[in-house]
């Protein structure tokens, strides 16, 4: 119902009808205030509903980030030379595949997994009763073989910081300060080449005379275990010093699941072996005695 503005006679009297000529007390007045209250009224008026929003385009939608590689995938890849690997002069199981020495120590790997997959044991020792073993020979062969296997992933790492070899055996230059690693300074990534695409090596490039307090440290246990968890690893074989000369093995037992014993067919004595089972017991687990250079020639390493 629409109200007009009146006069006050009308206005004091709501109860009468309205007679003729009432509409001339409508003052012209009046009338145009009613119309001066309207136009502000209607503009008022609760407008339409707004558009719908437009939705956004397959170009306006918003941009995920791309995920990261991962840590393995960051860590830098250096192929091998095969040049420089035949200079080395090692039978390696990776150019020899045919031979009898690429057998044996595929046949290791084999016996090895099995043990480590049933105890999930990740980490192996490789170390000998004395210098001249042949300990380096078997961690970098036994590494290549591991490397072999589908979609596994395996990690070489020197830590033999009397007598570093690894970096000769393959053919590579030292590079990486393992050092720093193991004392918490420098990143994985930083440390460790990929000269295969399923193998990471640590190389060492100079001798320590005081690596056993290196070893001891906490920040050893913390490097290899962030290393583990990160690179996720099938397998890290541990290059080591001789057993009977150093104390630096015995720092890193406690450190490792297990370990291999390389034994020299011609020179390894049956009391050294004993001794070196003497030393082991209650730091880590005898995985086996590896028999290297034996008397049979189709049989390098038993």
């Amino acid at each position: 119902m629409k109200h007009f503005a009146v006069s006050g006679a009308f206005a004091a009297s709501p109860a009468q009808g309205l007679q003729q000529g009432d509409e001339a007390r409508m003052s012209e007045q009046g009338f145009k205030r009613f119309r001066r209250r309207r136009v502000p009224a209607a503009a008022a008026a609760p407008s339409a509903d707004p558009a719908p929003s437009r939705p956004l385009t397959a170009q306006e939608a918003p941009q995920l980030p791309a995920p990261l590689p991962e840590p393995w995938d960051r860590i830098r890849q250096l192929p091998f030379d095969s040049a420089a690997q035949e200079q080395a002069g090692l039978p390696l199981v990776s150019r020899f595949r045919a031979g009898p020495a690429a057998k044996s120590f595929d046949l290791l790997r084999t016996r090895l997994l099995h043990t480590l997959k049933e105890r999930g044991w990740k980490r192996v020792a490789v170390t000998g009763p004395a210098a001249g073993c042949g300990t380096t020979f078997s961690a970098v062969n036994l590494a290549l073989s591991l490397a072999r296997v589908p979609g596994s992933r395996t990690i070489l790492m020197d830590m033999n910081f009397r007598r570093p070899g690894v970096a000769r055996a393959l053919g590579m230059q030292p590079q990486g300060d393992l050092a720093g690693f193991l004392s918490g300074s420098v990143p994985m990534e930083d440390l460790l080449l990929r000269p295969m695409p399923s193998l990471a090596v640590a190389l060492n490039g100079a001798a320590d005379q005081d690596a056993a307090e290196l070893l001891h440290g906490r920040g050893c246990a913390a490097a290899l275990d962030d290393m583990m968890l990160r690179s996720g690893a099938d397998t890290a074989i541990f290059d080591l010093p001789p057993v009977l000369e150093h104390d630096d093995t015995a720092a890193v037992l406690p450190l490792v699941d297990g370990v291999l014993l390389i034994s020299d067919g011609t020179a390894t004595t049956a009391a050294q072996l004993a001794a070196c089972e003497k030393m082991l017991a209650g730091h880590t687990q005898l995985l086996g005695v590896v028999l290297n250079r034996a008397r049979r020639a189709d049989s390098p390493v038993g």
